[in-house]
């Protein structure tokens, strides 16, 4: 008997508890774990709609902080490894990167680009002239690379 007592007083304290959590002004048991599951979900859709705030706003500094792709450039044997990522879709960037790459003498033997929601490059290329890739070295490519970056950054801003 003293067991269903403490019980019910343990429960009828959780409901006044939640009422008061989610502002319920309810009597009974049901409207109030309706009004509390009401207040949940609305903390729910609130913290959905402030995680989006926040992914926008951090997508928007970065770019705006960072314009442009991140880039490296490792030595391999006879040739290089070229990795470049950018937060954003860089439309008609490729163009301007494979001419930078014939310029330089770079054949790409293996290359993975993905270019739908941000910029992703992975190339391996060696030097196709009678040049060694030790004539040719790393900073030397990347700084191409940079340059190809650079004069599409121009092209795009005069659009």
């Amino acid at each position: 008997m003293v067991s269903k007592v403490q019980k019910r007083a343990s429960v009828s304290k959780k409901l006044q508890s939640l009422r008061s959590i989610s502002n319920s002004h309810a009597h009974s048991k049901t409207s109030i774990i309706l009004d509390a599951s009401k207040y949940i979900q609305d903390l729910k859709r609130k913290l959905e709609q402030m995680n989006q705030e926040i992914i926008a706003a951090a997508r928007s500094s970065s770019a705006a902080q960072n314009p442009f792709p991140k880039l490296k450039v490792e030595p391999r044997e006879g040739g290089f490894l070229i990795k470049m990522f950018a937060e954003r879709s860089c439309s008609g960037l490729l163009v301007f990167i494979l001419e930078a790459f014939e310029e330089l003498g770079l054949d790409v033997h293996q290359a993975r680009v993905s270019c739908s929601n941000n910029f992703l490059l992975e190339a391996v290329g060696t030097i196709n002239d009678n040049q060694s890739a030790d004539q040719k070295d790393a900073q030397a490519v990347k700084e191409a690379v940079l340059q190809a970056i650079q004069n599409w950054s121009e092209v795009t801003q005069q659009e």
